[in-house]
């Protein structure tokens, strides 16, 4: 894999749920960790993440899974119905890129909230990282 896409980002925020990243073509990315964490850490993670966009004027994410474990169905529930409306109505989310994680379960999960997330954002599951910095960067 290329490391370029990665080369000029700027760390923003960590926690056990992962690390987020102002790449300068305009999206954060999200590199999650490998470990189950609680729903409020995820919360708290997916929070961080709106203040940046709105901090950047970024309307685009590039969500790396890697190792992470699937969502629990309250995270799910969660995101869908709470952060994503939040994000697209202050921030204008519009466009996530998914690399996909390796776990089989991770993916249904992952599909889930594809699936009831509201059709203003558009999805693009992608698998690697550079899949995705080109795709968020052509549209």
């Amino acid at each position: 894999m290329n490391s370029l896409p990665r080369a000029s980002e700027t760390a923003y925020f960590h926690n056990t749920a992962g690390k987020l990243f102002y790449h300068p073509a305009g999206y954060l990315r999200m590199a999650w960790s490998a470990e189950r964490v609680p729903v409020e850490v995820l919360q708290a993670y997916y929070e961080q993440a709106l203040k940046l966009m709105l901090a950047m004027g970024a309307h685009k994410v590039l969500s790396d899974h890697g190792q992470r474990a699937p969502l629990v169905a309250a995270a799910q529930t969660w995101l869908t119905q709470n952060w994503i409306p939040k994000a697209i109505a202050q921030a204008g989310f519009s466009h996530c890129a998914i690399v996909d994680g390796v776990d089989p379960l991770h993916r249904l999960s992952t599909q889930s909230v594809v699936s009831a997330a509201p059709a203003a954002v558009v999805f693009k599951r992608c698998n690697t990282v550079d899949e995705a910095d080109a795709w968020l960067r052509g549209v």
